[in-house]
Order: C-alpha cells, then sequence, then structure tokens
C-alpha cells in the first residue's frame, strides 16, 4: 500500500505545474493534500476526482486559505471533516478517512511564522489538537496522520538549526510539544532512516537561494500507531519537479488496502 503526502501551496496552482499527472502514475492508494488555497466552487472535475480517485476535502471558510484533501482509490467506510473545534475547524485543517481498520488523515497544522498572533493560535491548537491525537490512537485502529506539521523535530530535520532556535517550527516548546506525540505515535520516516538528513528535507523556503542550496526544513511527515508503522517497507521524498515549496512524502507499507 502506498500513501503520499504533499502539501500543494494551492491545489490550483500545483495542477497547474503537472501535480495530478505525476499523482496518476505513483499508483498510490491514498493521497493526502493540504494548503488547498481554494472553495469547493474553485475546483474544478481534474482536482475533486482524479482519474481512479475520490476526493474528499476540508476546505477553510476564509477564501485561498489553508485547507486539506484525501484522495482515495477506495471508498472509504466514514469520513470526517474537524476535530471539533468551530474556531479551527473553520481554516480547514483535518481529514479524516476509515479504510476497514485502517484510518488515513490529512492534517495541516498552522504555521507561526507571520506574527506573533499566529504564533499563539499555532500553541492554541496544539494544546487543543493533543487529546484529539490521545483519543484517536485509543481507538486501537492502524492510523496514519499525513500531513504539514509546521515543525522540525530535531536538529538533524532542518539545514540551519542553529540559527533557527527562537523561530517558528524550532522553537523549544514546539519540538517539545512534537516529542510528547511521539511517546505514543511513530514518525515513519525517522524510524526507516534514523541517520537520515539532507534528503528528508521536505519544505524550502522561497527566499535566497534554498532550493538549490538544500537549505530545507522536514516538516511534512507521516506519523502512524505501532503496529502500521512496522510495515513501513520504504519512504522517500519526491524532488525531480517542484509542485510547491513543500516536496511529496511517499511511503509504502507491506498491507494493501
Amino acid at each position: 500500500m502506498r500513501i503520499i503526502t504533499a502539501n500543494l501551496n494551492g491545489i490550483r496552482s500545483a495542477s497547474s505545474k503537472g501535480f495530478f499527472d505525476w499523482m496518476q502514475g505513483q499508483d498510490a492508494d491514498v493521497v493526502c493534500v493540504q494548503e488547498l488555497k481554494a472553495q469547493q466552487s474553485d475546483m474544478m472535475a481534474s482536482m475533486l476526482n482524479p482519474d481512479g480517485y475520490r476526493g474528499f476535502f476540508h476546505y477553510a471558510l476564509k477564501k485561498g486559505y489553508s485547507g486539506v484533501g484525501l484522495y482515495a482509490r477506495r471508498e472509504p467506510d466514514r469520513v470526517l471533516a474537524g476535530i471539533g473545534h468551530e474556531g479551527f475547524d473553520a481554516e480547514g485543517r483535518y481529514v479524516r478517512a476509515d479504510f476497514g481498520a485502517l484510518t488515513v488523515i490529512s492534517l495541516y497544522l498552522p504555521s507561526g511564522s507571520s506574527s506573533p498572533e499566529r504564533q499563539a493560535a499555532k500553541f492554541a491548537f496544539m494544546a487543543e489538537f493533543y487529546p484529539v491525537l490521545q483519543a484517536l490512537h485509543a481507538e486501537g485502529r492502524d492510523v496514519v496522520l499525513c500531513g504539514d506539521w509546521n515543525i522540525a523535530h530535531q536538529p538533524i530535520d532542518l539545514k540551519n538549526w542553529k540559527s533557527n532556535q527562537k523561530n517558528s517550527g524550532f522553537l523549544p516548546e514546539e519540538r517539545a510539544w512534537l516529542g510528547r506525540v511521539l511517546d505514543s505515535w511513530v514518525d515513519v520516516y525517522r524510524r526507516l532512516y534514523p541517520l537520515a538528513g539532507e534528503e528528508g528535507y521536505t519544505w524550502w523556503s522561497n527566499r535566497g537561494r534554498a532550493w538549490e542550496n538544500n537549505v530545507g526544513w522536514r516538516i511534512d511527515y507521516q506519523l502512524a500507531t505501532q503496529g502500521m508503522a512496522a510495515k513501513a517497507l520504504q519512504a522517500s521524498v519526491y524532488k525531480a519537479q517542484r509542485f510547491s515549496d513543500h516536496a511529496p512524502l511517499i511511503v509504502d507499507y507491506a498491507d494493501v488496502v
């Protein structure tokens, strides 16, 4: 089973850059996408239901902002949008699909880099989301949480970690929170490749020559329950084409949906 997660930084932009053409060649069972920056009225049929897939979405109320989606080859048994918090759900950050004993989730954590107010909102979301994660884990299902977490966990996960310790995405409080999450959940890529550094980066700033010089961050993850993580066979970050300022993270698991 292949699961892909990709922050598109605008689904219409990513589509124009060939994302869906690429996706069709990946033989993925589930593809999770984030930062749609679109409402349903903006979505073309090729974005809603690409050939062979059904799309499920959680749009933000604010136009051109946030939003997540999930594409599945198999019809889910259940789809759930939102975490049950009115304020955060208005931002379109969470969609869950259940397939038998497996749950796959597309998630987009807030970024706090634009202002102190947004950092405060990020911390608030983290506090609200942690018990959701605990309850999800306690369900006893196989779960894969895909998405842009907007946090690099360890120094190995970003190029210039020393100079970013006071910046959103690598703050001590953020890293500690993710560490608590990983007490229960498994970072699948890091489990497969404990020492992987630059090859694991998934996001590059548009400033300077970050992409050319691979000055990146690993902030896109697939976190899984222990049993599901044990089925992970291989993972890779696709960089041959650029659809966004992020790169897709691809993970192959042993069992097929």
